[in-house]
């Protein structure tokens, strides 16, 4: 099986990401990253909830530090953007380039993203931005029945599910 580095938003996301991977030929290194999330304490409820599905998988996972400055400044000017919009973009070439450094740090040939598996993310919006780097894998994890079996293996394992994508202003609007 091929080493891949596998970015990954939260731990339901990860789940059947995971099973397709290993059915595909791969197996995943898991990478927290996500400076986008706000507040930290929702940060460190997802990272609980992928240690979790790290454990049941048996994969190693690779914290990265949070740096939530870094990526309000990445996404300045953008701030009241509607969601799946230009931050959104950003947002996700933060996050890929950040996966796409530590595949290259750690020598591991292939890097992808968990966040094709949500019906609220735009598969086609990440892989033109993931062609930005050749050993980017586009898998959309939402086909053969991906979002509905992260469900099933997120009720299994007891995992906490967020209600909004991870930046404040996804949060704010989810409350507006």
């Amino acid at each position: 099986m091929d080493q891949l580095l596998l970015h990954c938003c939260c731990g339901p996301c990860s789940t059947s990401s995971i099973e397709r991977l290993r059915e595909e030929g791969y197996e995943p290194i898991l990478f927290f990253g996500n400076s986008n999330i706000f507040p930290p304490e929702e940060a460190e409820k997802r990272f609980k909830a992928l240690r979790v599905v790290a454990d049941h998988f048996a994969l190693k996972i690779i914290h990265q530090p949070y740096n939530h400055t870094s990526w309000l400044h990445a996404i300045k000017g953008h701030e009241q953007d509607p969601e799946q919009g230009q931050r959104c973009a950003i947002c996700f070439a933060y996050n890929l380039a950040e996966a796409a450094q530590e595949a290259k740090r750690l020598g591991i040939p292939y890097f992808t993203t968990t966040l094709t598996v949500s019906p609220h993310k735009n598969s086609p919006l990440i892989f033109k931005v993931g062609k930005h780097w050749d050993n980017f894998v586009a898998l959309n994890f939402k086909k053969k029945g991906g979002f509905q079996r992260s469900l099933e293996l997120s009720r299994m394992l007891n995992l906490y599910r967020q209600d909004y994508c991870g930046c404040e202003f996804s949060k704010q609007a989810r409350e507006d």
